[in-house]
């Protein structure tokens, strides 16, 4: 007896589940979830009345009340034949999917109390084992516990009737479906089955367009600055710490070098997470000390101004050896062009989405700021532009897309104040604020790769995220 009742369970709660998709899932299939539908040359607008409808109420299990609300009608063209059925078509799924809904409410608290006499018919069942192997001494106690049993499983009838009922409830619902069918059936004879292929090479049409345009996005301009996030605190007040702006996806090593002088040892990290918990997975100590904070790891390597000269030195993490060095003609160093906080910041090497640069200031350029575009391999200056704004009021400075981003001071309420594009030879004045948090800045580079600002703020290692501005190219940037 109980396995029937529990795959009737079984049905009743399926069958709740299939009704419940066809609700959901059928108006999108046919598009009564869209917002327009589009046959030959009209354009049908639907737009949801405004009111909600009481469908139905209930009980469930615990006693609360459950109201049912139907959504708002879709305001359809009466004289659209199509719009008749299918709304037809909406409240025949809507009426299912409640009724369904109420009885399955009522069923559940049932189905629960019908397992609980399964569990008791399978006692009687041993019961009625034992009296049979000791019918005689045991007759009478045995007996009277079956009867207290049955007393019990008398309110179960109701239950089996009601049961009936809904079986019969059922059936009509499967005739409701096989109407519903004929109904879609007619839908897709008058409106026509979709054209996937056209929908397909709209979409690929869409995705070249997409990938043309991409191809025509200048480089971006500098336009809001946001955070900082506090990474890390670590090390003394003044250092630097980086990642590879070239490297792979899986690539996230970062590296570390505190101090400004003095210092010859790199720690480098597997990724951000080692680096926040410690986990150091390797350690480079230089064949010279540099100077300042302005260092930048491109393309597997690092380059630095060697202490006490204008000398940048290129090293391979992957080989340990010195790559190349050269001396950048005329640049001032040893604090006699540094930024505003000192600390032998006088060269500055950054990278950005072009290559390589050098920010200093020359004696030639009356100490103001000069930008040269260097090559990776050799150190060669490939070309320079020479600025008017003073190193020495330079707060900390970064390139991006070929233009550099100049700060007008190191403390709290530092902004960036000047940009000067290498592309047009032209200078601006800006007022793009962000936010010094601990109130003294010695690094500040831009990464490529993460679109972030890398800084050395106080002892606190920190990132800024920065917002950009592309520019469509047109025939004549080309």
């Amino acid at each position: 007896m109980s396995p029937p009742l529990l795959k009737l369970g079984a049905v009743l709660s399926t069958m709740a589940m299939i009704s419940n998709w066809m609700s959901q899932t059928l108006p999108s299939l046919v598009g009564l979830n869209t917002t327009r539908i589009t046959t030959s040359d009209t354009l049908t607008q639907i737009s949801p009345k405004e009111g909600w409808q009481v469908y139905s109420s209930a009980q469930d299990p615990d006693g609360r009340c459950i109201c049912t609300v139907v959504a708002p009608e879709q305001n359809l063209c009466s004289r659209d034949a199509k719009s008749r059925q299918l709304r037809q078509l909406l409240e025949k799924v809507q009426n299912m999917s409640q009724s369904i809904e109420v009885l399955n409410l009522r069923t559940q608290r049932d189905f629960q109390y019908v397992l609980k006499m399964e569990t008791q018919m399978k006692g009687l069942k041993a019961k009625f084992r034992q009296i049979e192997d000791d019918r005689k001494t045991l007759m009478t106690k045995h007996f009277q516990e079956l009867k207290e049993k049955m007393d019990e499983l008398l309110p179960l009838i109701p239950v089996l009737e009601q049961y009936k009922t809904d079986a019969k409830l059922i059936t009509q619902f499967k005739e409701e479906i096989r109407n519903l069918s004929t109904v879609l059936t007619g839908i897709q004879e008058e409106i026509g089955a979709y054209d996937y292929e056209e929908l397909h090479q709209r979409v690929v049409n869409l995705e070249s367009r997409l990938h043309d345009c991409m191809k025509k996005l200048t480089c971006g301009k500098l336009m809001k600055i946001t955070g900082p996030i506090t990474v890390k605190i670590s090390g003394t007040r003044f250092g630097a710490w980086m990642t590879d702006p070239l490297a792979s996806e899986k690539n996230n090593r970062v590296w570390y070098m505190d101090s400004y002088t003095n210092n010859k040892i790199v720690r480098e990290y597997k990724s951000i997470a080692d680096f926040v918990s410690g986990a150091e997975s390797r350690t480079y100590n230089l064949p010279f000390k540099w100077a300042g904070t302005n260092h930048v790891v491109y393309n597997g390597s690092l380059y630095f101004n060697k202490y006490q000269s204008n000398i940048i030195i290129k090293y391979s993490f992957d080989t340990g050896r010195v790559l190349a060095q050269r001396s950048l003609e005329y640049a001032g160093f040893h604090n006699v062009y540094p930024y505003t906080w000192g600390g032998f910041s006088d060269i500055d090497l950054m990278a950005d989405e072009i290559g390589l640069w050098a920010v200093y200031a020359t004696n030639q350029n009356a100490g103001n700021i000069v930008i040269s575009q260097l090559n990776q391999d050799t150190l060669e200056v490939l070309k320079s532009w020479s600025t008017g704004y003073p190193k020495r009021s330079a707060g900390e400075s970064f390139m991006i897309c070929g233009t550099l981003y100049v700060t007008n001071s190191h403390l709290t309420g530092a902004k960036v104040y000047y940009s000067y594009s290498t592309k047009t030879s032209t200078y601006e004045y800006t007022d793009i604020p962000f936010h010094n948090q601990y109130f003294h800045i010695s690094m500040l580079d831009y990464n490529a790769r993460d679109r972030a600002l890398y800084a050395w703020n106080n002892g606190h290692q920190v990132l800024f995220n920065v917002t950009l501005f592309h520019v469509i190219k047109t025939e004549d940037d080309t």
